[in-house]
C-alpha cells in the first residue's frame, strides 16, 4: 500500500541521430572518456559517449572519481533523461543509468516514484513494492472481492490485485492518476474499511450497559440561574441533545463542535451537573494543565456554589498535594475532577465515574482517551474540539459519533477585526501598542520560534520581546513552550490579573487561554501558519465587550496559498467556513491537527476530492452490517480492515 506518487516515462527508446531536444530519451551509449570538474570551479563532469549515429554527453555537477567506475571507458550503458541541444552536439544532464545487461523492455518503460524518507532510494522502495506484490500474488485473501459485483461493473473498477498491480506497473501515466480507476477502488476500499470499523466501533458501545442518569433539573436551574448571560439558542439545544444521551442505559459517544468563544464548557457543566445531582461522579480531562487549570476556576464559579465539590489534578504537583485528592476521589467525596493526563494514571481510580469529557480531543492520543473512559462504570464520553472539523472529515473520522455542533457566539462577543500587513510596518505595530495600553487593555504578539535558528528567518519571541522590553519595560512578559509547567502558569495568572500588558508567546497560546482585557492579537510570519491554527489564535481576543484586532504580519512576497490563507482570515471569522477552506488548502491530517501525531493519515483516499466516494462507502457499508454475512464475507471484510489498519477500530475508536 505504499502507493508511487508519480512516474517518469522512459519508453522514448531511441539513438542519439533519432532524440530530439526538450524530451526524455532512453539511449544505450558506450563511454569514451572523462573530463573531470576543473578544481575550484563550478563546471560539470563531463562524459563523452556514443552510439553507432552519433556523440551525446552526459554532464554531472558535484562529482567525483566515483562516477569513473560507474562509467568505466570502453563499457556500454542504457542512459536516460532530458535532451538538451548544444552547440554542436546532444547533452543529457544528470542522466539514470542502467546496466547494458538489461532488456530493453525493462529500461524503456514507465517508471514509478515512491515517497521516500531519510536513508531510502527509490532503487530500495521499488525492490520492496516488487517483493510485496510477489507476496500478495501468492496470498489468496488478496484475489477475494468485497465490493458488490453490481458496484465495480457501474464504476468500471479492477479487482483489488488488478489495482495495485496497476498502480505499480503502470503501462500508461494516467494509470496511476487519482482519478482513475485503479486508484478510485483502492480509495473506496479504504473509505470501507473506515466506515465499517466505525459502524462496529458504535455496535460494541451500544451493547454496553452504561448509566441512565437520573433529571436534574433543580440543580441545573440553579447553575444556569448564575449565569451573567442568556445561553444561545444552539447550547439549548446541545444540552437537551446530551439530556437525551445521558438518560439512555447505552453509554453517550458524542463530539461537541463550538467554534472559539462558542461556549462549550457551559454545555460541558451543563452534563456535569447532571451526572452529579445522581450521584456520580464526573472526569474533565485537557491537554494544558493552563487548560485544565481554567477549566477548574471556571468551576469553582459555576459548579461549588452549588455544592458541588470540585479538584485540580495534574502532573506537576507533588506527592503530597496529589495523595489527599486522589483519596477523595477514591472515596466519591470529590464530584468533579478536573486535569491532564494525570488522571489516566494507574494510582487514580474513580468511585463511580460516570461522565469523562476530554476537551481539545485530538491532542489526546486515542489509547489516552480510552484510558480515561474505562476508569468508570462505563461512562458517558462527551468529547471536545474548538477546531471546527470539516463534514467530510467529521463523516469519516466520526461517523461512530453523535456530533453536536455550536456556531452562534454568546451575546456581548464583537467582531474581531483583521488587518493584514506586510512586516516591514512592524515598527508601527510597536508603537501602536501603546495607544492598547493607555486604553487599559491588553495585547499578545505571537511569534512562531522560541530562539533564532541559522535554518529559519522567523523572527524569535525572545528577540521580539527584548525590542518589546526596551519600549515598553517590565510591563512586557514572555511566554514559551520551553518553560516548566508552574512558570507558564504563573505568567499566565499575572498577565489574567493585569500585572502584564503586552504578551510575547509562541502558538502554545493557541488555545484554553480567556483573558477579556486581551483586545489586540498580533502574529509574525502568519504566512507560516494553518488556518485553523490562525483562527484559534485570534479567537485568543473578543471575549469581552471592547472592540477587538488581529493583526495579520508576512514576510512578501506571498506564494499562492499564504495569499488565499490570509485573504480568508480577512474575509470570514466563521471556523466552519475557515476549517473547509483549511482542508481545501492542507489536506486532512493539519485541518485535524493531527498530522504530527500520525492519528490521520489517509494512504489512498483524498477527503476532498472523494466527497462522493465517502458517502458511497458509508451507504454500502451500512448494507453489509445491517444483513446477514456468510463466513466467507465476514473473513473478506476483516482482510479489508486488516489493509488499511482498521481492525483495531471497534476497541479504540470508542474513546472517542
Amino acid at each position: 500500500m505504499h502507493l508511487p506518487t508519480g512516474c517518469i516515462d522512459r519508453r522514448n527508446l531511441c539513438t542519439v541521430a533519432e532524440a530530439e531536444a526538450g524530451k526524455l530519451c532512453t539511449i544505450k551509449v558506450k563511454v569514451l572518456g572523462h573530463t573531470p570538474s576543473p578544481r575550484y570551479r563550478k563546471s560539470p563532469w563531463k562524459i563523452d559517449t556514443e552510439d553507432a549515429t552519433g556523440h551525446l554527453e552526459l554532464a554531472f555537477f558535484n562529482a567525483g572519481k566515483w562516477i569513473e567506475k560507474k562509467f568505466p571507458v570502453g563499457s556500454e550503458v542504457y542512459v536516460s533523461g532530458k535532451v538538451e541541444a548544444m552547440l554542436t552536439e546532444k547533452q543529457i544532464l544528470h542522466p539514470e543509468s542502467f546496466p547494458a545487461s538489461m532488456q530493453p523492455n525493462t529500461v524503456a518503460r514507465i517508471w514509478t516514484t515512491y515517497p521516500l524518507t531519510a536513508g531510502v532510494t527509490q532503487a530500495t522502495a521499488s525492490k520492496a513494492v516488487a517483493v510485496a506484490m510477489a507476496t500478495m500474488n501468492a496470498d489468496v485473501r488478496c484475489h477475494n472481492e468485497w465490493l458488490p459485483d453490481e458496484l465495480r461493473k457501474n464504476k468500471g473498477w479492477p479487482s483489488f490485485a488488478e489495482a495495485l498491480h496497476t498502480i505499480h506497473k503502470p503501462q500508461d501515466p494516467d494509470d496511476i492518476e487519482h482519478e482513475g480507476p485503479a486508484r478510485q477502488r483502492l480509495a473506496f476500499d479504504e473509505m470501507l474499511a473506515w466506515q465499517i470499523g466505525l459502524i462496529r466501533a458504535r455496535k460494541h458501545v451500544a451493547v454496553k450497559t452504561g448509566v441512565a442518569h437520573p433529571p436534574a433539573m433543580d440543580l441545573r436551574h440553579k447553575m444556569l440561574e448564575t449565569l451573567p448571560f442568556e445561553l444561545t439558542g444552539d447550547q439549548k439545544k446541545v444540552i437537551l441533545e446530551i439530556d437525551e444521551d445521558m438518560m439512555r442505559p447505552t453509554p453517550m459517544l458524542r463530539l461537541l463542535q463550538g467554534d472559539v468563544g462558542a461556549g462549550k464548557t457551559v454545555v460541558a457543566f451543563a452534563a456535569a451537573v447532571r451526572a452529579v445531582a445522581g450521584g456520580y461522579q464526573v472526569a474533565m480531562m485537557a491537554p494544558t494543565e493552563i487548560l485544565a487549570t481554567q477549566h477548574y476556576l471556571n468551576a469553582q464559579k459555576m459548579l461549588e456554589p452549588l455544592g458541588i465539590k470540585c479538584a485540580l489534578l495534574t502532573g506537576k504537583m507533588k506527592a503530597a498535594e496529589r495523595k489527599p485528592i486522589t483519596a477523595a476521589i477514591e472515596s466519591g467525596e470529590i464530584q468533579v475532577v478536573f486535569g491532564t493526563h494525570a488522571l489516566i494514571q494507574k494510582k487514580v481510580n474513580f468511585n463511580r465515574l460516570s461522565l469523562a469529557i476530554i476537551d481539545e480531543q485530538h491532542r489526546f492520543g486515542v489509547r489516552q482517551r480510552l484510558a480515561l473512559s474505562d476508569k468508570g462504570l462505563t461512562p458517558d464520553v462527551l468529547v471536545m474540539t474548538a477546531t471546527p472539523i470539516p463534514r467530510t472529515l467529521a463523516l469519516t473520522a466520526y461517523g461512530d459519533m453523535d456530533i453536536s455542533i455550536l456556531r452562534e457566539k454568546p451575546p456581548g462577543r464583537t467582531p474581531i477585526h483583521t488587518t493584514v500587513m506586510a512586516t516591514e510596518k512592524i515598527g508601527q505595530m510597536v508603537e501602536a501598542l501603546e495607544r492598547v495600553i493607555n486604553l487599559g487593555e491588553q495585547a499578545y504578539w505571537v511569534c512562531p520560534l522560541v530562539e533564532e535558528s541559522e535554518k529559519s528567518d522567523l523572527a524569535a519571541a525572545t528577540q521580539r520581546f527584548e525590542q518589546l522590553q526596551q519600549r515598553y519595560g517590565d510591563q512586557v512578559v514572555l511566554l514559551h513552550g520551553r518553560m516548566k509547567p508552574a512558570e507558564k502558569e504563573e505568567v499566565m495568572a499575572d498577565f489574567k490579573a493585569g500585572k502584564y500588558m503586552i504578551m510575547v508567546a509562541t502558538t502554545v497560546i493557541e488555545v484554553g487561554i480567556d483573558v477579556p482585557q486581551a483586545t489586540t492579537m498580533i502574529i509574525e510570519h502568519a504566512e507560516r501558519f494553518g488556518l485553523s491554527q490562525l483562527h484559534q489564535l485570534r479567537g485568543r481576543v473578543g471575549r469581552g465587550s471592547d472592540k477587538s484586532h488581529c493583526i495579520l504580519l508576512y514576510a512578501p512576497p506571498l506564494g499562492h496559498f499564504s495569499t488565499q490563507r490570509l485573504q480568508v482570515m480577512r474575509d470570514t471569522d466563521d471556523g466552519f467556513i475557515i476549517a473547509e477552506k483549511d482542508l481545501d488548502l492542507r489536506g486532512p491530517g493539519e485541518a485535524l491537527g493531527t498530522q504530527q501525531a500520525g492519528h490521520w493519515l489517509t494512504k489512498v483516499a483524498n477527503l476532498e476530492s472523494d466527497k462522493e466516494l465517502i458517502q458511497e462507502a458509508r451507504e454500502v457499508a451500512q448494507r453489509f452490517m445491517a444483513q446477514p454475512m456468510s463466513d466467507e464475507q465476514k473473513a473478506n471484510l476483516d482482510f479489508l480492515l486488516e489493509i488499511f489498519n482498521r481492525h483495531e477500530a471497534a476497541t479504540l475508536i470508542k474513546s472517542g
